[in-house]
């Protein structure tokens, strides 16, 4: 279908591959992965003939249909419907044909456009239409609405529709998750599976190229290479050449020992709780691929929070909306040390709104909001990346939060985001989305907050950029909300996931693929939600058991706060009780003493631990 024959590509003056040769059949399913800038949406413009190869040759079956993601809409008066269905080319064509003749008075013509409009599957295409809106997350009946009354997102949901409307035989995709929540995520994977023609997908979301792509092409140092398999089997091959390098071998090792060490504080803190037992298996498959990102160009990590309140913020039957309107129910919660949560739910039920209820951007309607005296909160939202001063440079936005900082130590921090050399001093303005997500995380990151709450901080993040925030996150000591459809970063850095569904937020008694089962289970088999009354009666009994359970989850987690607080104590008074000089005379007293205390301790730690597991296997048996 595709044949690329030792193709070289360039953008202007700068090189972005050469030599390239890869052979596209139909059924393929490639990912195209690489750094931003080294050339995968000019890969896509080659083969839509917006550029020409400069060295090499490249060609394509005649006659294929390709169907792709606009980067544009119009506002158009066209109804949504109509607008998806325009995606079929033939079908249109048809359409137009159809009525021309009825025009003349053509019968015969009339009768033959309409038999082959029935072998296209003409008159189920409205259906399918719908279908694809109602995966792709929109309200049933919007389908009349026109275009130009969908914001800017709502749009790119649309060309996504379109695209998929068009009975193609190549499909090209373009960070197509990047409008997308998890939901409509799940959906589209599905529907790609089920896909006949050749997709090339270009993505920064791991789950998602795993689930969609059978073959990688990887974009670096100038060279396009293809590898059999999946994305996590692309990082394993590519990690075995890179290991074969001895300084790359060397920092790897010392990021396997960082997150062993991590597993391992983990693991004695929960053996037994099904999130602990998931998220100890996703830090083990992240020691397996760390290799894989050895060569990454960003490096950076949370400092000491300083002081972590307890609770740092608590909401009490709080109600939050918007005008008249109030999304959130009667929502109570209490965020502890060291919790990590993962907020789950359908597109517009209120997952942003509880976020900045809690950041405090939005005041409760009914109820309260307590935040402790020391709570300092690190905000990420998509809004924030409007928020920067165009004119000014990523050390002056770094300055403005700390005028002591001096040029040297504030270019030194930003090199940990890539802003290196001159772009640590140009101005935001013609920044991409992803330079600017990177400067807003950095700008988080370096006020060294107690809570964290995160809204899609992956949008337009690159796979290293990642990779490079879910090792960081690991190491956070603070608390933690994150709203995000990365799955692999749900999946490595909560310990918790919580539902916001139906006006109600409630702990998800599950993981993160029993939640797209549940997601699945929410839409009929044409993929229009049809909520049976025992379905929703079904749902409502689950949701009061879950909050009829959350004091005992709740005793759960304080017991697991304490447990590691006393873990750290007595590591403290073996090492005391280690040194020679306290056996030495005249350190009697203070051996006498801290014996004393480290039975005490011991026996604290074992009363705690019986009481953990009771707790545990409570939760356990009642779920």
């Amino acid at each position: 279908m595709l044949y690329f024959d030792k193709v070289t590509l360039r953008r202007g003056p700068k090189l972005l591959f050469r030599d390239a040769s890869m052979t596209i059949h139909a059924g393929h399913k490639v990912g195209i992965t690489g750094a931003n800038g080294t050339g995968k949406s000019s890969l896509f413009a080659l083969i839509q003939g917006k550029l020409d190869v400069d060295d090499g040759r490249f060609s394509m079956e005649k006659n294929i249909a390709i169907a792709h993601v606009a980067q544009e809409t119009p506002a158009l008066t066209t109804a949504a419907i109509a607008y998806i269905m325009q995606g079929d080319i033939e079908l249109t064509r048809l359409q137009q044909q159809i009525e021309e003749a009825e025009n003349s008075g053509d019968g015969v013509r009339v009768a033959e456009l309409h038999e082959r409009f029935a072998v296209i599957d003409g008159y189920a295409a409205r259906a399918r239409a719908t279908r694809l809106m109602h995966g792709l997350g929109f309200a049933m009946g919007s389908e009349e609405n026109p275009v130009s009354s969908f914001s800017g997102g709502w749009r790119m949901r649309l060309n996504l529709a379109h695209a998929l409307m068009c009975r193609s035989d190549l499909l090209l995709l373009d960070e197509p998750t990047n409008h997308l929540d998890l939901e409509a995520v799940v959906w589209l994977e599905k529907w790609l599976r089920n896909y006949k023609g050749a997709l090339l997908l270009i993505s920064h979301d791991r789950d998602f190229l795993d689930r969609c792509a059978n073959q990688i092409a990887y974009i670096e140092q100038e060279k396009l290479t293809m590898y059999s398999g999946n994305y996590t089997a692309f990082e394993r091959i590519r990690a075995e050449k890179l290991a074969l390098q001895q300084a790359s071998y060397e920092k790897q090792q010392k990021q396997v020992a960082h997150m062993s060490s991590f597993i391992d504080r983990f693991r004695a803190k929960a053996t037994k709780a099904t999130q602990a037992q998931s998220r100890i298996k996703a830090l083990e498959r992240m020691q397996l691929i760390a290799p894989a990102h050895v060569d990454s160009p960003f490096s950076f990590a949370f400092k000491h929070p300083g002081g972590i309140p307890n609770p740092l913020l608590r909401l009490n039957k709080a109600d939050a909306g918007y005008g008249d309107t109030t999304i959130l129910h009667n929502v109570s919660l209490s965020l502890l040390p060291g919790e990590r949560i993962g907020l789950l739910g359908p597109n517009g039920e209120g997952k942003s709104t509880l976020i900045k209820l809690l950041a405090g951007g939005l005041a409760a309607m009914k109820g309260t909001r307590e935040a402790a005296r020391d709570l300092s909160i690190g905000y990420f939202a998509q809004h924030q990346l409007e928020q920067l001063h165009g004119e000014l440079s990523p050390q002056q936005h770094l300055q403005m939060l700390d005028e002591s900082l001096s040029e040297k130590e504030a270019r030194l921090f930003l090199g940990g985001f890539d802003f290196r050399g001159d772009m640590a001093l140009a101005p935001v303005k013609p920044f991409s989305g992803g330079e600017k997500a990177r400067l807003v995380l950095a700008l988080v990151v370096y006020q060294q907050p107690n809570l964290l709450l995160l809204d899609e901080p992956t949008n337009h993040l690159d796979l290293e950029m990642r990779h490079a925030l879910s090792m960081a996150l690991q190491s956070f000591e603070g608390a933690m909300i994150l709203v995000s459809h990365d799955r692999h970063l749900l999946r490595t850095v909560c310990d918790s996931l919580m539902l916001v569904s139906g006006g109600n937020v409630d702990l998800f008694n599950g993981d993160l693929d029993d939640y797209s089962t549940w997601l699945l289970e929410q839409r009929s088999d044409d993929d229009v939600v049809s909520t049976t009354p025992s379905r929703k009666d079904d749902r409502r009994v689950k949701a009061e058991q879950r909050k009829q359970l959350q004091p005992l989850r709740n005793k759960v987690k304080k017991l697991e706060v304490e447990l590691e607080k006393l873990h750290v104590q007595k590591s403290g008074l073996d090492e005391k009780l280690a040194d020679p000089e306290l056996y030495e005379a005249g350190s009697s007293d203070t051996l006498k003493r801290l014996s004393i205390e480290h039975r005490q301790l011991e026996q604290k730690l074992q009363d705690t631990e019986e009481a953990w597991m009771d707790c545990s296997e409570k939760l356990e048996n009642a779920t």
